[in-house]
């Protein structure tokens, strides 16, 4: 089937895809785009620009042979990869970083058509992206083992090898990131991938693979397939798959644990969160708007590490929600494409109501709406049928409300007053999750020890939501488990193998 032109409108510092039901070749399989539609394929997916409601193009979930053949074609790679020195990947893998970086203006304005985020906020995480892949570059070389002398010249040593076949599952708030944060530790440590991103931003993903082919990766040794929880459980239950790498809800990632517990497979989780900001009145005040702002907006709030749950010291209480408020209103909700819009769209209608319900339920609770919370429709009539939402500040909240105890993912920051800091860290803590957690405070002594009681695995001392490559990421609780970024990760990609090694004649001191 011939695949039909899409057609782009492009206006100065205005742009917008137009709806023509353009195929969109989507998988990604032993090196190249599968854009021949077979009788295998069903369930025809539409992509829609979440800023304007305009359908981008249409593409197909990947079969059952789909998957198959990504798998199979990540198990014939899988030699020729791993049997390279860490510093031959390492020099490809800096490569594709380099490709990243020349190619990120057309990535970011994808990433910004599928997601909706405002395009500074895109261009942020492509660049970082492309660091992940150079800072994992640099560190393949490091995948290494140890050596122990032992008696009579005997010793042992331990090597780290390459897992297998990773099965990667990414979310759709960061499409381009996931593929990469997943890919590069993965690829460094000489394993094989396929990858399926989120059915509503399925196709920055498939540029990667295409810049990692470019970048000289054998064929096969990076796949992209397409498609829902159906095409997830193949690849997650399938025999030679021998890791998982999730990240989404707690409720999926229990299923997807369950389905690896089943073929014993080695598992990583990034999962939801409810995070606290706590801020004392000894913070610095616009630093500590700036992280609550930082620890809430980005992204239309749907940022898993979000601190959603504002702690502020009573006496700092009113001069904070001023700042905040003041702030909050003067930031530009509208086309994500325009560089000084800092509000983009929502990723979908459904998604958009779910986070509205959460309000409406806040106030059915007991909650104030201080500010926002509501739909938002910006003047540029092409913009008229986006999924814009004002981002809402929530005070009067109680600890109890579930506005306060479950995870919204949208813009909705419920600040509350606190007196102690025994008070406030009991308060913080008691949540099942534990993804991540901040504090503001001019004093460092009580900044660490506020942290050391803190229960989250990524937190944060008067800046929130800061992520470098070279930090691990990830959380306690039902927050996840495993971590990605940083050194650290490069053990949730490999496996150690113990190897004793006799210098004398064992029939001398032999039983037998």
């Amino acid at each position: 089937m011939l695949l039909r032109k899409v057609l782009r409108t492009h206006q100065r510092g205005n742009r917008y895809i137009s709806s023509n039901n353009t195929l969109l070749p989507l998988s990604y399989v032993n090196g190249k785009k599968l854009d021949q539609i077979t009788s295998t394929q069903s369930n025809l997916r539409p992509l829609i620009n979440p800023a304007t409601g305009q359908h981008i193009g249409e593409f197909y979930d990947s079969s059952k042979d789909c998957v198959s053949a990504a798998v199979e074609g990540a198990v014939k790679a899988l030699d020729v990869w791993r049997a390279l020195t860490g510093f031959e990947r390492g020099k490809l893998l800096k490569k594709a970083a380099d490709l990243i970086r020349g190619d990120h203006v057309a990535i970011t304005e994808m990433e910004v058509e599928d997601t909706g985020k405002p395009i500074w906020e895109a261009r942020m995480d492509i660049l970082g992206c492309a660091d992940s892949m150079e800072f994992f570059g640099g560190v393949a070389t490091t995948v290494k083992g140890d050596h122990m002398m032992l008696s009579n010249g005997n010793f042992g040593y331990t090597v780290r090898e390459p897992l297998g076949v990773v099965a990667a599952i990414g979310a759709w708030n960061y499409p381009f990131q996931m593929a990469c944060w997943k890919s590069a530790p993965a690829l460094a440590c000489g394993n094989t991938l396929v990858f399926k991103p989120a059915q509503d931003t399925p196709r920055t993903a498939v540029r990667l693979a295409e810049i990692l082919t470019e970048a000289g990766l054998p064929n096969g040794a990076f796949n992209v397939i397409q498609g829902a929880a159906e095409t997830g459980s193949l690849l997650t239950s399938h025999p030679d798959v021998n890791k998982v790498s999730f990240t989404g809800s707690v409720e999926t990632g229990s299923k997807v644990m369950s389905s690896c517990a089943a073929g014993i497979k080695h598992v990583t989780l990034e999962l939801g969160g409810k995070s606290p900001i706590i801020i004392f009145d000894d913070a610095d005040l616009d630093c500590a708007v700036t992280g609550a702002m930082l620890g809430n907006w980005l992204a239309q709030g749907q940022v898993c590490s979000n601190g959603t749950r504002v702690y502020v010291q009573r006496s700092l209480m009113k001069s904070f929600l001023e700042k905040l408020i003041t702030r909050t209103k003067a930031m530009k909700i509208g086309n994500p494409m325009e560089e000084d819009t800092r509000v983009g769209a929502a990723i979908s209608s459904a998604h958009a109501e779910r986070v509205l319900g959460y309000i409406e339920l806040a106030r059915s609770e007991g909650a104030k709406v201080e500010y926002g919370g509501a739909r938002f429709v910006p003047a540029d009539p092409l913009l008229k049928n986006g999924n814009f939402l004002s981002p809402c500040i929530l005070t009067e909240c109680t600890d109890t409300m579930r506005v306060v105890r479950e995870e919204i993912f949208g813009s909705v920051m419920c600040v509350m007053p606190f007196d102690s800091e025994e008070e406030v860290l009991e308060r913080a803590n008691d949540t099942k999750f534990g993804l991540a957690a901040g504090v503001f405070t001019s004093n460092l002594f009580r900044a660490h020890r506020v942290i050391s009681k803190l229960q989250a695995g990524s937190c944060y001392i008067n800046n929130y939501n800061v992520n470098p490559v070279e930090i691990p990421f990830g959380g306690y609780k039902q927050s996840g488990i495993g971590r990605e970024c940083g050194e650290l990760c490069l053990q949730y990609y490999t496996q150690s193998k113990s190897v004793y090694v006799e210098m004398g004649d064992i029939s001398a001191d032999a039983p037998f």
